[in-house]
């Protein structure tokens, strides 16, 4: 639990830093480009060169495509009811459809399935949710940031997307060894992802509540917290009838709150940023108290 303990840390302590002026404004920014650039393609990169493949990973590898796909469709039908701006529906599709299958995922399975399933985790986390959000959650940003872009355009924001670029070049360099030393060095960045993201979170958290921002986050975690994982769930074991402990950490993964980096994304593409923080903000804690629900009530399957 030392990683659970470590995001509420450096999430208090961005939040305490806004509030005492201890740190400037430009600390999310300069923060979420450091994640963006550096870190999270070196663990992309590191974790694709290294992961073994076989067709019995396709289930925790396809859940976050599921989502993702699903909150397409479920929020663009709520931007038509609700009359939700561009802006918002791109956030709500960015922070809702991608589940936070590493920060908070891996900490949890580690807690309630042991740390020898965090295979499945990994699985859903990097093939999974951050390639969706390198290439379907970048073209979400930028066409409902800017409302229309050409597809040169939009081809040019994936290719240019660094978290993308490492999972095209981890790939590419499976066959070829890497020294041990930069082995090294790209745990180390990836593994400042965490105290970084949390840190830039809480910075940004405003506790600025209005009828209609509590509207829009009501539909976005209940989406997250409740219905990705119910649809998993009838998907994987009712249609599929699949079982064990592989399809319980899968889905247990679905029920995540939202994913941070999906919210930097949305952030840094100005889709409602204070939709996107307290998307994260609210919706990890509340998580803290859903998730072990999910626990008990996988058990059976």
């Amino acid at each position: 639990m030392d990683n659970l303990a470590l995001l509420i840390l450096c999430f208090v302590a961005g939040f305490v830093a806004r509030k005492t002026g201890r740190l400037p404004e430009q600390t999310p920014a300069v923060l979420n480009s450091f994640i963006i650039n550096l870190s999270l393609p070196a663990i992309t990169f590191l974790f694709l060169h290294e992961m073994p493949f076989s067709t019995k990973l396709i289930y925790p590898v396809v859940m976050p495509w599921i989502g993702f796909i699903v909150a397409i469709i479920f929020f663009k039908t709520a931007q038509r009811i609700m009359n939700l701006s561009q802006e918002t529906t791109g956030c709500l599709i960015l922070v809702g459809g991608l589940g936070n299958t590493s920060f908070v995922g891996l900490p949890m399975i580690s807690a309630y399935y042991g740390p020898e399933y965090l295979g499945i985790g990994i699985l859903c986390d990097q093939p999974g949710s951050f390639l969706v959000l390198s290439t379907l959650g970048i073209m979400i940003a930028t066409m409902h940031s800017s409302g229309t872009v050409s597809a040169g355009a939009l081809a040019k924001k994936i290719l240019t997307f660094p978290p993308f670029q490492a999972v095209m070049l981890g790939l590419a360099f499976r066959a070829v060894p890497i020294p041990d030393w930069s082995i090294g060095m790209m745990k180390g960045l990836g593994a400042t992802i965490t105290p970084l993201a949390m840190v830039s979170v809480g910075y940004q958290l405003k506790f600025a509540m209005t009828d209609r921002l509590l509207s829009k986050l009501s539909i976005g975690l209940f989406f997250k917290l409740l219905l990705v994982p119910a649809l998993i769930y009838f998907l994987y074991v009712i249609v599929l009838q699949t079982s064990g402990i592989e399809i319980q950490v899968t889905i247990f993964e679905a029920a995540m709150g939202p994913m941070i980096t999906a919210g930097i994304i949305a952030m840094q593409y100005d889709l409602d940023k204070d939709l996107a923080t307290m998307m994260m903000g609210i919706g990890i804690p509340i998580s803290f108290i859903t998730l072990p629900i999910w626990y008990y009530f996988l058990l059976g399957v």
